[in-house]
């Protein structure tokens, strides 16, 4: 059976092309159902958009993010079928950090790709076209990293492998492709996977100890095992950017970084739209107010990047002037 050529959508002008009567009418659903879900944290949209999948014929729609950035993923996929919403943001504090960092000569790490979206962003003309390597461990998620990196003329590296404490390999399992993970209990069939460590990147020679990272990590509970194996890298200029779970009233992983580590803790506070620098974990118990959704949680050692931050935050304040 020959494939169907993905749909087009172009996030800037709204441009639908290549869809049918039935693709353009499930379109529309799509985006109205994330503006009226996001007044919710988008409760639901996952599965609501997952049945409507069903109905439709099996292909790729391919949004155009901007001038230089073309994310492919299947039509209908829930999780990122919000991109047919054009006001909505996916975790618009990463990107507030990088378009601030275009100017700033630094590699992304991107550790548990999924289908590469942060990579393809961030490797375009208009975030700065950064060197990217994208870290997936899912067979069936890294063919459609692959393909992204392909689409966009293979200017980022994709590598099949998780993310942990130390060299090794993992079982990996789960039912939901933006939740697979090596932490057990995800339940459903797995398969296994080779495990690395962030600073086995250094030793193998991916990376040079003196370089500059943002390093993405989306490792669905291995987050302290994943900082645990990059003290070495993130001594040096380096920023850990990891999701805080909002069912996790404990704040696990904002604890270990503020308490087990050299790294600041830093925190997107919507209230003053700043990135605050966290010494009080209650803050969080204000800034978490959805229990289903995760909420991002920087820490760095680095002299460099907290001027950077600095002066992102007197930028954000004079812009609200």
């Amino acid at each position: 059976m020959i494939a169907l050529p993905p749909i087009q959508f172009d996030r800037a002008s709204g441009a639908l092309e290549g869809a049918n009567l039935w693709e353009r009418t499930a379109a529309l659903a799509l985006s109205t159902g994330s503006k009226i879900s996001s007044h919710f944290s988008h409760r639901g949209y996952i599965g609501c958009a997952n049945l409507l999948r069903k109905t439709l014929p099996e292909r790729n729609i391919a949004i155009k993010l901007n001038s230089d950035a073309i994310f492919e993923f299947p039509y209908g996929e829930g999780y990122w079928s919000k991109l047919l919403n054009r006001s909505f943001r996916y975790e618009d504090e990463l990107e507030l950090l990088f378009r601030d960092s275009a100017g700033v000569d630094y590699t992304l790490l991107d550790c548990g790709a999924n289908f590469g979206y942060w990579s393809v962003l961030v490797s375009s003309a208009p975030f700065g076209s950064h060197k990217a390597i994208a870290i997936e461990p899912s067979s069936q998620n890294f063919a459609k990293l692959k393909n992204n990196a392909a689409i966009n003329n293979h200017r980022f590296e994709p590598m099949r492998c998780a993310i942990g404490a130390a060299r090794g390999t993992a079982r990996l399992s789960g039912t939901k492709h933006e939740a697979f993970s090596i932490a057990g209990g995800a339940g459903g069939r797995g398969e296994d996977v080779p495990v690395l460590a962030l600073d086995n990147l250094l030793d193998d020679g991916k990376i040079s100890a003196d370089g500059k990272y943002l390093v993405k990590l989306d490792v669905e509970g291995v987050e302290i095992e994943a900082i645990k194996g990059g003290a070495r890298l993130l001594q040096g200029d380096s920023v850990v950017m990891c999701e805080e779970h909002g069912n996790d009233p404990n704040h696990t992983v904002s604890r270990f970084i503020l308490e087990q580590t050299p790294l600041k803790l830093i925190v997107y506070d919507p209230r003053s739209n700043r990135l605050e620098t966290v010494t009080e974990l209650s803050i969080l118990d204000r800034i978490k107010v959805s229990s289903h959704v995760g909420y991002n949680v920087f820490g760095t050692a680095s002299a460099f990047w907290q001027n950077r931050i600095n002066a992102l935050n007197a930028n954000a304040a004079r812009r609200m002037q």
